[in-house]
């Protein structure tokens, strides 16, 4: 903050203000660097975990393809960290959420983190505005992110947008861990249930009379 002296003489910020940006700065680069060694080191052994169930989902998507190996992977643009650009490369089946983990290697690579904010298109509104929000350039894009474990329950306080700015302001390893732990739920009751749903289907059919051909 600017000082002023006896004589009216404005001065530059005080020792104490520029003690505090340093701290500040610091404790920001840190917490950057722990948020990226749990990237590499949780991604790299889950890329590994599911690196056999992605290859062959790829193989059964390039066999089933019916216009070639092109289709296997859903190819969108996406904007990273600082604003950089990026190709973000899904396998083109949600079953099991196999699309989530084929972007591991995004992960590794850096273009994502496995917890943050949705990774926006380039046209996206949020970061074209004139006033565009400095952790969307600040933070890498994520797998998940808080915005999809909690807003779910339809309240004001669980907008997407105001879960992410949240994120932005608190993140740390063990709000990470958190969500992905809570993510891994979502998704596998999410599983559990649409199987239940597919053996009921099944068992109904099982049960119809011979020549049934009504609508359910």
């Amino acid at each position: 903050m600017a000082r002023v002296t006896a004589a009216g003489v404005t001065l530059g910020p005080s020792r104490a203000a520029l003690e505090r940006a340093v701290v500040s700065l610091a404790g920001r680069a840190a917490s950057v660097t722990r948020k990226r060694a749990l990237d590499l080191a949780l991604g790299s052994a889950l890329l590994l975990l599911a690196a056999p169930a992605l290859a062959l989902t790829a193989l059964i998507l390039a066999v089933r393809a019916p216009h070639g190996r092109g289709s296997v992977l859903l190819r969108e643009a996406r904007v990273g960290m600082g604003g950089r650009p990026f190709e973000l490369r899904s396998l083109r089946t949600r079953r099991f959420r196999l699309d989530l983990l084929s972007r591991l290697p995004h992960v590794v690579r850096g273009d994502l983190s496995l917890v943050g904010p949705p990774p926006l298109r380039p046209d996206d509104p949020a970061l074209n505005a004139p006033r565009t929000d400095p952790w969307r350039r600040e933070l890498r894009p994520g797998l998940t992110g808080l915005a999809q474990v909690r807003a779910r329950s339809g309240m004001p306080w669980d907008e997407p947008a105001l879960l992410d700015a949240h994120y932005a302001e608190h993140h740390g390893t063990g709000l990470d861990l958190a969500i992905l732990v809570r993510s891994a739920r979502i998704h596998l009751r999410t599983e559990l249930r649409e199987a239940r749903r597919g053996k009921a289907r099944l068992s109904d059919t099982d049960h119809r009379p011979p020549g049934y051909s009504g609508v359910d």
